[in-house]
């Protein structure tokens, strides 16, 4: 942390940005790039101490999923200990067959900037405009936010004093603690990152999750089996089967595609722990409005599809409203399976695309 600030300002933190550029690029060049960007950062952001730590290499052959690209800047970011790290890849970035300049991932803190895109006019000035303006997105700096005297907005200082801070110690602090200062402590950042993964897109991005939930969904809701075990369930095993599906539904995804990352080394434990988080919640809230929607639904279809003599004859029972409740309950359960079963078999690209936000500027 350096030297107490201005009072009534935020405290001035030390941010790391690392800077990996394509081999195409001599040393030269990338030192020049450097410095120019650490002037720039500091220029825009006052309230951090900026490092921009560069390096040339390509990280991986091409062709690659732009996930997977992602995921080596991610990897590199994590050894090294950086805050935030923007790629200068030779690589044509594309995101569903749009070519994109650059492509921001606010959720893994990394930037792509494809240097062909750049062109050759100008091109120096322009790769640097295009790396300032994808560390702007990955620390939430709107232009058109800023106050009248062009800062940025408190909550991006404040962002940046959260990149730039740690928990001291961190190998020696007892678990539990540990996560409640990674959540006291980064409150603002995790709610931020939340929102802009925007969770309940998530499972409407998976085709094959939703054809899952769907064919579940009719099963349950054309076969009178079913019908007659939710007519004998309470409210407390419907709340139960609800847990346990929706559970099962959020550590299916996250295991099987290999969300949650391990932390490489003691310093980067809690910037690890923050993402898993951010991970865990993404996917809970995605998983719950699925749910939501497949009562919803079911209990519309039921309404519309079985008579209530139909369903009376079957359960034994007369029919009212609390049956239909019931019934659209458990096949809102079995659905969210089906789904989770369905995602099982999404690729990890697809996934990974669908969990985190992802923000590009076209060619």
């Amino acid at each position: 942390m350096a030297a107490d600030a201005e009072p009534g300002s935020l405290p001035t933190s030390t941010v790391t940005v690392g800077l990996v550029v394509t081999p195409a690029l001599d040393k030269a060049a990338l030192d020049q790039l450097a410095d120019e960007l650490r002037d720039r950062l500091g220029e825009l952001y006052r309230d951090a101490d900026w490092r921009v730590a560069p390096s040339r290499d390509a990280l991986v052959a091409g062709p690659v999923e732009l996930t997977e690209l992602v995921d080596a800047v991610r990897t590199r970011m994590l050894e090294e200990d950086w805050d935030l790290a923007v790629a200068v890849t030779d690589l044509p970035l594309r995101l569903a067959r749009r070519p994109l300049l650059t492509h921001t991932s606010p959720s893994h803190n990394v930037a792509l900037v494809s240097l062909p895109a750049i062109g050759v006019v100008r091109r120096h000035h322009r790769l640097l405009d295009s790396i300032a303006d994808a560390l702007a997105v990955l620390i939430g700096d709107v232009p058109s936010e800023r106050d009248t005297q062009g800062r940025p907005r408190f909550a991006v200082r404040a962002r940046l004093v959260e990149l730039g801070s740690g928990i001291d110690n961190p190998s020696e602090t007892q678990v539990i603690v540990f996560l409640a200062q990674v959540l006291t402590g980064n409150i603002r950042l995790l709610l931020g990152m939340i929102v802009a993964n925007k969770p309940w897109r998530l499972i409407p991005r998976l085709s094959r999750a939703m054809l899952g939930a769907l064919a579940a969904g009719v099963f349950a809701l054309v076969t009178s089996d079913v019908w007659r075990i939710a007519a004998s369930l309470n409210a407390l095993r419907l709340t139960v089967l609800t847990v346990i599906s929706a559970g099962a539904a959020i550590v299916a995804l996250i295991v099987a595609h290999g969300l949650w990352e391990r932390a490489p080394d003691p310093r980067v434990r809690e910037q690890v722990a923050l993402f898993n988080v951010v991970t865990t919640i993404t996917v809970a809230l995605g998983i719950g409005s699925l749910y939501l929607a497949l009562f919803v639904v079911s209990l519309a279809v039921a309404g519309l599809t079985i008579d209530d003599a139909l369903l009376a004859r079957s359960i034994g029972q007369p029919a009212g409203l609390d049956e239909y409740l019931r019934l659209a309950w458990l096949t809102a359960s079995v659905a969210t399976v089906g789904g989770a079963l369905g995602g099982t078999v999404e690729s990890d690209s697809a996934v990974r695309e669908a969990a985190y936000a992802h923000r590009g500027s076209a060619d």
